[in-house]
């Protein structure tokens, strides 16, 4: 776990990149089919079709590199957070020392960590988006809640003999 004054992106799971590129996928295939009919009625060069599929196959390619790569949900750093690609998410950024409880929720039947601010806000992280082990991003969290409060883990002292 990266300690608390280090940024930390968490980026996107494989399964919801993979419904990302098969939606577009859908689209080039719609793409494709009104390109044909287009080229039909109008008599057409066939060769626009291949380069219509060549258009949108490299826009697919650029749209899975894209979100493998570069596209993140959550962004922590000492200061803050940020979220970014959850529709519904609530309050988009705001500082730790601004959020006033941190729990697990349920909502739409998918685990999230329900982050509420002093000023009656909220932010809601569906966790099962983030390409991260669910444990280890509550123990980064909690950690960064406790450092941004200027609270210490807690380690009991040992005996001396």
């Amino acid at each position: 776990m990266p300690p608390p004054s280090e940024r930390t992106t968490y980026a996107l799971a494989p399964t919801v990149v993979a419904r990302f590129v098969g939606i577009a996928l859908v689209l080039v295939a719609v793409a494709m089919f009104a390109g044909t009919a287009l080229v039909a009625v109008l008599e057409l060069p066939a060769d626009l079709l291949v380069g219509l599929l060549l258009v949108c196959l490299l826009g697919v390619g650029v749209l899975a590199w894209w979100l493998r790569s570069r596209a993140w949900v959550l962004a922590c750093d000492a200061e803050g957070y940020a979220v970014r690609l959850v529709r519904g998410a609530g309050v988009a950024s705001a500082r730790w020392a601004d959020v006033e409880e941190a729990s697990t929720v349920v909502r739409h039947e998918v685990a999230c960590v329900l982050l509420r601010l002093r000023d009656g806000g909220s932010t809601t992280i569906p966790v099962g988006v983030l390409a991260v082990d669910k444990e280890a991003f509550v123990r980064d969290l909690q950690q960064r809640l406790q450092t941004a409060r200027g609270l210490r883990p807690y380690r009991p002292e040992t005996p001396q003999a």
